[in-house]
């Protein structure tokens, strides 16, 4: 049992970092797609 729960934690962990780089990543790209938006209304 114990096993399982420490499975689960770890999984837990990984989803939520990845969730993180993830996160980072989609803010990066709606900051340069602004960025373009407003070169472009210039």
């Amino acid at each position: 049992m114990k096993k399982i729960l420490i499975a689960l934690a770890v999984g837990m962990m990984v989803l939520t970092l990845t969730a993180c780089e993830t996160m980072k990543g989609l803010g990066k790209d709606v900051e340069d797609a602004g960025e373009w938006v407003q070169k472009k209304a210039s």
